[in-house]
């Protein structure tokens, strides 16, 4: 059986319960515009599949808005504040952690935030990216208190909302081979995540399932298999692309 027959066969399972998959698609580290973001915008469109772009407040252009205002389909997402590690070797690389007062990181938040209010207006949308999906639960309890309304990380959530009315939708499928040095993880075993992914949902709580996309890290094979993943979804009944905007309000 290939990956491709694998990932049909579970969608005819999702069929055959009467029920529909949720996936939807991030990309992160956004900042300005480049040839990478044309290649990942130009995928959107031929697709038509909804993308939730993870950008870095601090870093952020006024090009890249102009550049997204008239784009249909992505909505905005904050990606920390200034995607700096603030971490001690040998400990993982975190922004939203406890190394410094937790007032710091919540007021660099918040001014994040209203950098991008200003920027993308009504396609930005108060959901916190951790940069490396690293945050201290600490703050991740705070942040209803100061206006978001939902957060994402990577890998099965633990629960829908971790705080009334905050809603949690992960990302699990990443492209990109972080430990081998980067590169594209490789069709088979992209698949064999998304298919064991939904299976999981599907026996579960029915979690939107995420593709994680990297425009500025990505290599032939993974601009290569994004498209193709998205087109499959297109033909292929009891799968569908949701926008973040959809999930995070529900």
């Amino acid at each position: 059986m290939t990956s491709w027959q694998a990932l049909s066969d579970e969608a005819a399972r999702w069929r055959d319960a009467g029920r529909t998959a949720d996936l939807w698609w991030r990309d992160d580290d956004a900042a300005d515009v480049d040839p990478a973001l044309d290649r990942l915008l130009a995928i959107h469109r031929d697709t038509a599949a909804p993308l939730a772009l993870a950008v870095v407040p601090a870093r952020a252009t006024a090009a890249l808005a102009q550049r997204l205002a008239g784009e249909p389909g992505i909505d905005v997402l904050q990606h920390g504040y200034a995607h700096m590690n603030h971490a001690a070797p040998p400990d993982k690389k975190i922004e939203l952690g406890l190394q410094r007062p937790a007032m710091i990181v919540l007021g660099e938040l918040g001014t994040g935030w209203m950098a991008l209010e200003r920027l993308f207006a009504a396609q930005a949308l108060p959901v916190m990216v951790p940069p490396w999906n690293r945050i201290a639960e600490i703050l991740v309890l705070t942040l209803p208190e100061i206006g978001y309304r939902g957060l994402s990380t990577f890998g099965p959530r633990k629960r829908a909302q971790p705080v009334r009315g905050f809603r949690q939708v992960n990302t699990h499928v990443d492209l990109i081979d972080w430990k081998a040095g980067g590169g594209f993880v490789g069709e088979e075993a992209a698949l064999a995540v998304l298919v064991e992914a939904l299976g999981r949902s599907r026996s579960g709580d029915g979690e939107p399932i995420g593709l994680l996309s990297h425009h500025l890290a990505m290599d032939g094979g993974a601009w290569d298999f994004l498209r193709s993943v998205l087109e499959a979804t297109k033909t292929t009944q009891g799968l569908c692309v949701r926008a973040a905007r959809e999930l995070f309000a529900s």
